[in-house]
């Protein structure tokens, strides 16, 4: 069973403006791969377990969703949550951890938002495959515990995976969030999709376009696999976050 958390960009604000640095917690954001990889494999459906946060990143599963089954879920994005987080929630002092992206991209998200105690580490390529570098990413997290945000941007499943270990490890205290590409569409790596074509779900179609080499095989060949997983796919939704008492960590 997959459960969401029924919750706009907004909502989820609100709560990360809240959580505090007392206890840890995680967010993932699935889309349409990250819910075939959910049925797919156990270790996978485990992950999502063990998150506090199951935030609907597609527009596009959204809607298919609401037309198989009637079921109608708000979306929180990825990338809307880490623009919407720099923008309104992180400040200046703040400690905010990032996981991924380049040296570049991190000096350029401390120009944009005035940030003076943002830390970066980027591990190395095949992190899964590392025991030595996957160890010394969590400690690294784990030395800037307490921390307001942890951004996890090494692509799916590393960032769930690192994000359920530092659970389980019990060391760190803060919100970690698992982002995917969206530090590089805030810090002008990547073009995101118009605004129209984000409200309609085909924001992948934008990003096929720009990059068929890398993402033919995602969405063409693996993507259309989830209209034969959706009537096996049972879900739960949870009730809207803003209104549950117990998500505030301050």
């Amino acid at each position: 069973m997959l459960t969401l958390s029924d919750c706009d960009v907004g909502g989820f604000l609100k709560i990360a403006e809240r959580f505090g640095t007392n206890e840890y917690e995680f967010a993932v954001t699935p889309n349409v791969d990250h819910v075939i990889r959910f049925c797919d494999d156990p270790s996978f459906r485990a992950l999502y377990t063990a998150a506090q946060f199951v935030l609907m990143d597609s527009r596009f599963l959204a809607r298919i969703l609401r037309i198989a089954s009637g079921l109608s879920l708000q979306t929180c994005t990825g990338s809307d949550v880490t623009a919407g987080l720099f923008r309104h929630v992180i400040q200046p002092d703040d400690k905010v951890v990032v996981i991924g992206s380049t040296p570049a991209q991190a000096q350029s998200l401390r120009r944009q938002f005035a940030l003076r105690n943002l830390q970066h580490l980027n591990p190395p390529m095949g992190l899964l495959r590392n025991a030595e570098a996957i160890e010394a990413t969590l400690r690294f997290v784990e030395e800037q515990s307490p921390f307001r945000f942890c951004l996890l941007a090494v692509g799916s499943p590393q960032q769930e995976i690192l994000a359920q270990a530092l659970k389980t490890r019990g060391r760190a205290k803060g919100l970690a969030l698992c982002i995917g590409a969206s530090i590089d569409f805030l810090t002008g790596g990547e073009r995101r999709a118009p605004r129209w074509m984000q409200v309609f779900g085909v924001e992948w179609l934008f990003r096929l376009a720009q990059n068929p080499t890398r993402l033919a095989g995602r969405y063409l060949v693996r993507g259309p696999r989830i209209f034969l997983l959706l009537p096996r796919l049972k879900i739960y939704v949870r009730p809207t976050l803003t209104n549950a008492a117990d998500v505030s960590r301050s």
